[in-house]
């Protein structure tokens, strides 16, 4: 007998409307009648952004395109557990940028993802604001995030068409605003962890009065859906089995840990928070940073979303890294602008670009150990980290520090180091942008601006 397989969008519901998402299962697939009628887990694309550029002198790695060495890189070694899962990109310009209004960071912020100048306005001031005539507007084109979460949408019923995850990003201007939804259209972030556990893990439809008892109860989301997941569990096989356990013990770790840092009371709770629980302090920065991880690679294994992202600040980002081993005082932004061959700045920059490495490495690592089908939601992922400048003191947005991780079943050929050579009209960012079209299933032959480069970029599939 064929048995009927399991909704994507299976949940376990408890009392109030409390409901949380699954992984993606076996159950949830087709049953093969033949060797061609299977189905294949989705796809998934993420973008995670770091700001200020990064240290060009010993970007990098050691070694060639396949035997490259970044074991002991002061900026990549966090990614050796990784390296046959990432493509480290170098000598890619973000051309269509130098042929757009805005200073350095407006541009590099608003044409990173969309490839399209900036829009003529008065919306932001570039520099002092006395000159009227010296303004400039919102970004000038779609997002390749929200490109590609347009066409998921016509195929997949998920709960959200995209999630924009912002780690004390706290500001809504040119600088701090990566996707849009079109021309003029800049998304917001989802900024507090607590209330994105609600969100995407609880149904906000739920009798309001009922609800509130749950919050004062104080109950674990668990706790609520525990009967339905008695009723589920007969219908699992031994590996769906293994999969909902670690996707619920994930749970529960991230509950726990939010409730000790303060970030929410309970899981069912918005709490309010003290200034050593405030998601904007800076000292919180990482902590808040994991929590929005942790969520949004959760929301990507229930199939809530195949479309993320996480912003960590913004563009001009002052962030003072008071939590490294030994702290630094002066804020990112400062640093990035001193001079070349100041050797405190080179190794505090360094050190600061090390620790968004091991921020990436964390998120690579919560997507390897869910698994999926032949391989883990990472195999089934492309993550492209970017950045909206390649040097800060220079402002250049050549020479862009791109990593790509995630084969995304099978199109990019990862384990490798890729030098297009910088200046090089053949190899601009927006050919990037399409090979991540590419990757998800929609071949489109351009994005954004077409004179400056179509078709995927070179090489990134072997």
């Amino acid at each position: 007998m064929i048995r009927k397989p399991l909704n994507r969008r299976a949940m376990l519901r408890g009392a109030g409307g409390i409901a949380i998402g699954l992984p993606f299962l076996d159950a949830m697939l087709r049953p093969k009648r033949s060797s061609a009628a299977g189905e294949e887990a989705p796809k998934r694309l993420l973008i995670f952004f770091s700001a200020n550029g990064s240290a060009q002198d010993i970007w990098a790695p050691s070694g060639g395109e396949t035997d490259f060495d970044i074991s002991s890189h002061p900026v990549h070694a966090p990614l050796q557990p990784h390296r046959d899962d990432i493509i480290i990109i170098d000598g890619v310009d973000n051309e269509v940028s130098y042929h757009s209004g805005g200073d350095g960071h407006q541009t590099g912020m608003g044409c990173m993802l969309t490839a399209a100048p900036l829009l003529a306005g008065d919306d932001f001031c570039l520099g002092a604001c006395d000159d009227p005539t010296n303004t400039i507007g919102w970004g000038g084109g779609i997002s390749v995030d929200q490109y590609v979460a347009d066409q998921v949408e016509k195929e997949a019923n998920t709960k959200f068409r995209s999630l924009e995850m912002g780690v004390q990003v706290n500001s809504s201007t040119v600088w701090s605003r990566m996707s849009y939804k079109g021309p003029d259209q800049p998304l917001p972030h989802r900024e507090d962890p607590s209330q994105n556990l609600v969100d995407l893990f609880s149904d906000l439809d739920a009798d309001p009065l009922e609800l509130a008892l749950l919050r004062k109860k104080r109950k674990s989301v668990l706790d609520v859906v525990g009967d339905d997941y008695q009723r589920l569990a007969p219908r699992l096989g031994k590996d769906d089995k293994v999969k909902v356990d670690q996707h619920l013990d994930a749970i529960r770790a991230i509950e726990k840990r939010l409730d000790a840092n303060g970030f929410v009371g309970a899981a069912c709770e918005m709490p309010t928070l003290d200034p050593t629980g405030d998601i904007f302090a800076n000292d919180n920065y990482p902590a808040v940073g994991r929590a929005q991880t942790d969520l949004l690679v959760m929301a990507l294994a229930c199939d809530l979303t195949r479309v993320g992202s996480i912003q960590w600040n913004s563009s001009v980002s002052n962030k003072r890294f008071s939590w490294l081993p030994t702290p630094i005082a002066e804020g990112h932004h400062d640093l990035s602008h001193f001079d070349d061959g100041d050797a405190y700045a080179l190794d505090a920059i360094t050190r600061v670009n090390h620790w968004y490495t091991e921020q990436f490495a964390y998120l690579l690592a919560a997507m390897k150990a869910i698994p999926e089908g032949e391989g883990s939601l990472l195999d089934n992922s492309v993550v492209l980290w970017v950045n909206e400048l390649g040097k800060g003191n220079s402002h250049t947005r050549r020479d862009m520090p791109f990593v790509l991780a995630g084969n995304c079943q099978g199109y990019f050929d990862t384990g490798r180091y890729l030098n297009y050579g910088g200046n090089d009209q053949d190899h601009n960012h927006g050919r990037l942008l399409v090979s991540l079209c590419h990757a998800m299933g929609y071949p489109i032959d351009s994005f954004g601006m077409p004179e400056y480069g179509t078709g995927p970029l070179p090489n990134l599939t072997g």
